[in-house]
This record gives structure tokens, sequence and C-alpha cells, in this order.
């Protein structure tokens, strides 16, 4: 019992570091897009080019794939899910195996 509070305790802990950093990445994602907003429009980096604005967008893509992250995938395929799976495919061996020994001993008894 112990234990299976401590890896509810574990799995919390781990996703609100998770939540944490996520959120510290959009704050960053902001003051940096407002940083270099202003860099570009009001200190004269003048350069034909929108380079902020590629910078930003890329920035902002790899924010979407830090959500991504951790609101969709470690949320469904977490231990849990890989415990499941490991299960599954546990029972679907036991049973080709079980399949094998049967037939061995049909064969067998011929």
């Amino acid at each position: 019992m112990e234990k299976e509070q401590h890896e509810q305790y574990e799995y919390a802990r781990r996703r609100i570091k998770q939540k944490k950093g996520l959120y510290f990445h959009f704050v960053l994602l902001l003051i940096g897009s407002l940083f270099l907003f202003v860099l570009h429009n009001f200190f004269g980096i003048e350069n034909k080019s929108d380079w902020h604005l590629w910078l930003i967008t890329l920035w902002f893509f790899i924010f979407i794939l830090h959500f991504i992250k951790v609101y969709i995938t470690d949320r469904f395929m977490n231990k849990n899910w890989e415990r499941e799976q490991i299960d599954r495919l546990i029972a679907l061996q036991q049973k080709r195996l079980t399949q094998l020994e049967n037939k061995v001993t049909e064969d067998v008894s011929k």
C-alpha cells in the first residue's frame, strides 16, 4: 500500500514539475518575443527581413511541441500505460505458449 502511495506521489511530483517547466517556457517565450520585437523595431536593427518573426515562430513551434509532450504524450503514455502494454504482451505470449504446448501434446499423443 505504501509503495503505491509513494508511486502516486512521485507521479504527481513529476507532472507538477513538467507543468511548471511548461509555464516557465511560456513566460520565457512571451518575454523573449517582446524583447525581439522591441530590439528589431526600436533599436534600429533594420534589415529588410523579418528575422525576429522567424525566430519567434520557431520558438512558438518548439513551445507547441513541449505542450504536446506534457499534456498529450506524457499524460496518456505514462507508466500505467507502459504497464498495461507489457501485461498485454505477456498475456499474448502466454496464450501462444499454451497453444504451442497443446499442439505438442496433441502431436505426441497421436
